[in-house]
């Protein structure tokens, strides 16, 4: 983003950090460019405080450009925040786009930065990392952790498993990867098997009490991220197709402060579902972007999935682009660039969603009626395992719920409107 620095007064400063771990390097320049300030601070409350005290001495502190906000920088940002100053995050230079002659230390990075938020070129608002996302990224990234050791473990067992003595693994292969790691966990030695087998047995069963261990806690932290995602934002835990891991995906992409993009657009790009333009003489398309935040890539690529298996609007969309000479891949982009959309919109307005407890309020109503799920689902066009899902309160399906309400309010006309094509 561009930011112009119109009407600030004469004595008007702005100020550039360099973070660390322990310290952050604090370079000031006026409206010239000119440095007036360059020095060092611990990090913590009183080195932060210390720190925007002595830019505001030298002037009126118009903004400030800190350095990974993200990791070493947060701190200062929030306490910049809280202390009404305009803060920014400046992009650290790759080495090809450094200068050779400029060099590199920590009073040349702070300068660096005072200047490029002195130009108002190539910044971004930080996240502001206090609130419920935070919650979320913190569980995410535990569970994350936890699924990568399981993966580790479950591979040096099966390689275990492939190199011990034949009797060994024709037990242990036909089970399968759950199984071996569950039977391994709870071996007891008996003293009867062969000193090559039972060391292959007493590695197995470490491996298997860590695995069972490990997945257990991740199975915690998930339902912990389910519980933050509903209570931060129901109405995207709510979106058709979108699990509780998509969802934390989604958000942690946005941040706590979505109102930091400019656009859905913006959102799009930073979740590389935005189109790239590769046209070429009488050739019109776009090409896949394989940039943004992988993690929410792939949450609106399981969400495009999902919706094109089991929800009829899209499945109709998706047979109307084929017939227009579409490929499923190109399908598959579109759809993801319409759920970018979708998300942002929840995002940045979240609206009431129905309580829990609604669907088994409108299955009480629907077999009172004497109508079977099975009609109810082909008038409310979803299929059967999805208007039970609702029903049994199992998820939140905000559109479905709604028009379901309307559905029984309107006296279940077994002829209703098919929903609005689309994605």
């Amino acid at each position: 983003m561009e930011v112009r620095w119109d009407g600030v007064p004469r004595d008007a400063v702005w100020a550039g950090v360099d973070t660390h771990a322990d310290t952050n390097w604090l370079s000031v320049v006026d409206r010239l460019g000119a440095e007036l300030f360059s020095g060092e601070f611990p990090t913590g409350a009183e080195g932060y405080a210390r720190l925007i005290a002595s830019a505001r001495a030298l002037g009126t502190l118009v903004a400030a450009g800190v350095e990974c906000t993200g990791t070493f920088g947060a701190g200062l940002a929030r306490e910049m925040a809280s202390e009404g100053v305009r803060c920014y995050e400046v992009v650290v230079p790759t080495r090809s786009r450094r200068r050779r002659s400029a060099g590199k230390d920590d009073a040349a990075d702070a300068l660096r930065a005072a200047r490029q938020v002195l130009s108002g070129d190539d910044l971004a608002v930080p996240k502001s990392q206090d609130g419920w996302v935070e919650e979320v990224r913190a569980l995410y990234v535990a569970r994350e952790g936890l699924v990568r050791s399981c993966t580790s473990l479950a591979n040096i067992a099966l390689a275990t498993v492939r190199k011990a003595p034949d009797d060994l693994r024709a037990r242990l292969e036909p089970l399968g990867t759950t199984g071996i790691m569950r039977a391994c966990a709870c071996w007891e030695d008996d003293g009867s098997a062969a000193l090559v087998e039972r060391a292959a047995m007493v590695s197995l069963r470490a491996l298997g009490k860590a695995w069972v261990a490990q997945r257990s806690s991740a199975r915690d932290l998930e339902g912990a991220i389910a519980d933050a995602v509903r209570k931060g934002n129901p109405a995207l835990a709510a979106m058709y197709g979108c699990g509780a891991l998509s969802a934390a995906a989604l958000a942690m992409a946005a941040g706590d402060n979505p109102g930091r993009m400019a656009s859905e657009a913006s959102f799009a790009a930073l979740c590389g579902a935005s189109p790239i333009e590769a046209s070429s003489g009488k050739v019109r398309r776009h090409r896949l972007n394989r940039g943004g935040d992988r993690r929410a890539n792939r949450a609106l690529h399981v969400i495009a999935m999902h919706r094109m298996r089991t929800d009829p609007r899209t499945i109709a969309y998706v047979e109307r682009r084929r017939a227009e000479g579409l490929s499923d891949r190109e399908i598959r982009r579109c759809l993801k660039r319409y759920i970018a959309r979708e998300a942002y919109r929840l995002l940045t307005n979240p609206e009431d969603v129905p309580a829990e407890g609604t669907g088994p309020g409108l299955r009480e109503a629907r077999i009172g009626a004497g109508v079977s799920q099975k009609d109810a689902a082909k008038a409310l066009g979803v299929t059967a395992s999805t208007l039970c899902d609702l029903e049994l309160g199992h998820h939140q399906f905000r559109d479905l719920a709604l028009r379901y309400r309307k559905w029984v309010d309107d006296g279940f006309p077994m002829d209703a409107e098919d929903p609005a094509d689309g994605a």
